[in-house]
């Protein structure tokens, strides 16, 4: 078939399989251009198929040559409908780990349930014995209470009052006003049901139990902070009061873990699925692309997590911050950076958008989400759409 993007809002409903390949290919690429760190040995990545858990498995298995074991939900492709690009981005992961000779094996379902926790644990016991890594990184908008069966849906409000300011469509560069009303205590409430820290304690406690820890495990979840700018709908919104459960979970992990570890990396913005429905934020990272790409210090996932990796979490002198969190936003909070952006925002209007900001580097990076927009693709060739995961353990439909 010839696939082509598609939009359901800020929800592109395609994915291009050899677009998705590239992209992998690049990242993996990347971290073979960098070198061997000594890191992990058997890692499980729980939230493994796009963004920063994707290039944390890329890393762990291409850096330091590890095993790894991704759980994540996607979907394969159906009649005319694509795969889910995540379901892409396995496909290429595993084809090249298997290729160069890695271990990688693959869980598709619904990772806050049990059953899925439950066949992880069979498999980490078959294969692996334990695992000395487990990164946390799901992003998912609603979340099923695996002992009550109660669905929670997050929602992005601030809290307290409304707030107004610029947004951008990032598909068509226009700028306007937002006003996102605030939030009640039942929305506060579910969404830190959905994006704090629960189902990341169940995920360690259920490991612990089955004996499936090393003794100095690591565990890390992926936050983010931002700037001033930002805080009134992210920091100090419903997803800030979630980061701070997730923050509060770390702590209590790493008091149970004892020779273990326990962290939150605070990451930088970068373009997600999800990044691009948030008011505010499209507009602020187009402006801080432009900033740092002038500055020679923009990074993307793989670049983030490899610097995360070797320089923090198996190095002697991590970067952390006075709440021992591990700051790999460092550079996008530079001061300069940061007053940079604070006089660029009050003159960005629809006009001057693509001589301020980076708002095509933006867009290119959404479309790349998908598998669009790559170079060296012929968009308008037939493809197979139907790709089958190397190692898939799960299709757990929910």
């Amino acid at each position: 078939m010839i696939i082509e993007p598609k939009f359901r809002g800020f929800i592109c409903t395609a994915a291009h399989p050899e677009g998705c390949y590239q992209s992998v290919l690049q990242q993996v690429e990347y971290i073979k251009s960098q070198g061997h760190f000594d890191g992990p040995k058997n890692v499980l990545i729980i939230g493994a198929s796009t963004g920063y858990g994707l290039a944390s498995r890329i890393a762990a298995s291409f850096g330091a040559e590890a095993k790894t074991i991704g759980v994540f939900f996607e979907k394969s492709a159906a009649g005319k409908r694509t795969a889910s690009a995540g379901w892409y981005n396995t496909v290429a992961f595993e084809t090249l780990a298997h290729e160069a000779g890695y271990y990688a094996k693959s869980i598709n379902g619904d990772a806050f349930s049990n059953e899925i926790k439950e066949q992880t644990a069979d498999l980490i016991a078959k294969d692996l014995g334990q695992v000395d890594l487990v990164i946390y990184s799901l992003a998912s908008p609603r979340r099923t209470d695996p002992n009550t069966g109660t669905t929670y849906s997050s929602v992005l409000k601030p809290i307290g009052k409304p707030y107004t300011n610029k947004t951008v469509d990032p598909l068509t560069g226009e700028v306007k006003n937002v006003t996102i009303e605030p939030s009640d205590n039942a929305d506060i409430e579910n969404t830190i049901k959905v994006m704090g820290g629960e189902d990341w304690e169940m995920w360690i406690d259920f490991l612990a139990s089955r004996n499936l820890l090393t003794d100095d495990v690591v565990t890390a979840a992926y936050s983010y902070i931002g700037p001033e700018l930002t805080h009134p709908v992210y920091k100090n919104g419903t997803i800030g009061r979630a980061k701070d459960h997730l923050f509060e979970t770390a702590k209590k992990l790493d008091e149970k873990l004892s020779s273990g570890r326990a962290f939150i990396s605070v990451n930088k913005a970068l373009v997600t699925q999800a990044s691009a429905a948030i008011p505010v934020v499209p507009l602020y990272m187009s402006i801080l692309f432009k900033i740092m790409k002038e500055k020679g210090t923009h990074e993307g996932c793989i670049e983030q997590i490899y610097r995360l990796l070797k320089e923090n979490v198996y190095a002697s002198n991590p970067n952390l911050d006075t709440d021992g969190r591990v700051r790999i936003d460092d550079l996008e909070m530079q001061p300069d950076v940061q007053a940079k952006i604070d006089e660029v925002w009050s003159q960005v209007t629809s006009e001057n958008i693509d001589q301020l900001t980076d708002i095509q580097g933006y867009r290119e990076e959404f479309y790349h989400l998908f598998g669009f927009d790559m170079d060296n693709i012929d968009y308008s060739a037939d493809v197979d759409a139907n790709l089958e995961i190397p190692s898939i353990q799960s299709t757990q439909v929910v």
